[in-house]
């Protein structure tokens, strides 16, 4: 395949007749987005009430967050990750090596929220019955009975999902996707809440089935789990380093609750410039504007446009989880990286260079002007 070799990337990409130093793309400019301007006494009734409404069922976000710290040291980064996708009706990909406390990190939010919890340990002799069920004979009376797999629950933590088969694979991100398991002649819809968080291990390639780029975009996020610092290490080791039971955590919000404060989330308002500002950043990925950036060369593909539902969808997620009923470009800038970095691929030349998807990312965020 012959492709363009890419510029370096410090590089600026000029045209004929355009002044040195000015980038070629260059979205409108806006005043920093702050909280909604009141154009009548009914508007701003109504954004009292919005305010009101965020507040009151945002009120269990920091009384869970204390609970989770009494069991979870650090990863404050992945707990408001679940919780945006929870938020959301979204799904995580989670990638970091073993022992970071990924499956306890689940397993204590669903204790949290009085929510069912499984783990499925991926291995390649798995069959997608081992997921979603299958229908059993009776030869008493001659009947197929359904049995239900472990797909049916609220939480789902797929370990180690690149070891699977596709056919494995398949069966989680169908019912990921649609939310039901048609099993025999029926169809049955997955409880609710329903989140899965998918994890890939990245030292080990051997005896493993890579997801390919069309199913890792049905994930919402992928976020990466990184070493703890020194001072949570040794927290940890305090808190960890002993033959006890460990701590059992407390529920402090229903199923319910998380149910109400999603059709508040929907509600959080959204400027234009902020919706501007989202288009900017997904088309930013993509051809022609990637040349305009300097990164012509670098992207084979561009993000989707489930990027851009996906990006909106988090920043009022992050809105939530700060009490605010509207959503800053600072929200955007913030889980900007979670959502776009599995949906660019880039180039053999940028893997050459050592230029990762998040290098793209985070160029576009410093490059394009914030509303």
């Amino acid at each position: 395949m012959n492709q363009k070799a890419a510029p370096p990337l410090g590089e600026q990409v000029l045209e004929p007749g355009r002044p040195m130093g000015q980038p070629k793309y260059q979205p409108g400019q806006g005043a920093t987005i702050q909280e909604p301007r009141v154009a009548s006494p009914k508007a701003g009734a109504e954004m009292r009430a919005s305010r009101e409404m965020v507040t009151e069922n945002s009120s269990w976000i920091g009384p869970l967050r204390e609970e989770t710290a009494r069991v979870i040291v650090g990863q404050t980064h992945l707990i408001d990750r679940l919780l945006i996708a929870l938020l959301t009706n979204g799904h995580v990909l989670l990638e970091g090596v073993p022992g970071l406390a990924k499956t306890l990190t689940l397993k204590t939010l669903a204790s949290c929220i009085s929510l069912r919890f499984k783990r499925l340990q991926f291995t390649p002799d798995m069959l997608p019955a081992d997921i979603v069920g299958t229908m059993i004979y009776n030869p008493q009376d001659g009947a197929f009975r359904t049995k239900h797999g472990p797909i049916f629950s609220n939480l789902i933590l797929a370990d180690e999902i690149n070891r699977a088969p596709a056919k494995v694979q398949s069966a989680l991100l169908e019912a990921m996707q649609e939310r039901q398991v048609t099993l025999g002649d029926e169809t049955y819809p997955l409880p609710a809440p329903f989140l899965v968080l998918a994890t890939q291990n990245p030292l080990e390639q051997e005896g493993t089935y890579p997801l390919p780029e069309a199913q890792i975009d049905r994930f919402m996020m992928k976020v990466i789990v990184n070493y703890p610092t020194r001072t949570e290490e040794r927290a940890i080791l305090d808190a960890m380093a002993t033959t006890e039971p460990m701590v059992e955590p407390r529920t402090v919000v229903s199923a319910s609750q998380l149910i109400e404060a999603r059709h508040v989330v929907n509600m959080i308002f959204v400027d234009e410039k902020v919706r501007d500002y989202i288009v900017d950043i997904v088309h930013a990925t993509r051809p022609p504007i990637t040349a305009a950036l300097n990164l012509n060369g670098y992207v084979q593909t561009g993000a989707s446009p489930r990027a851009t539902i996906a990006l909106t969808l988090a920043a009022r997620g992050m809105a939530f989880l700060n009490s605010r009923h509207f959503v800053t470009p600072q929200d955007v800038k913030t889980v900007a990286m979670d959502v776009l970095r599995h949906r660019v691929s880039v180039t053999y030349e940028a893997e050459a260079e050592s230029v990762t998807s998040e290098n793209i990312i985070e160029k576009i965020l410093n490059t394009l002007p914030v509303p």
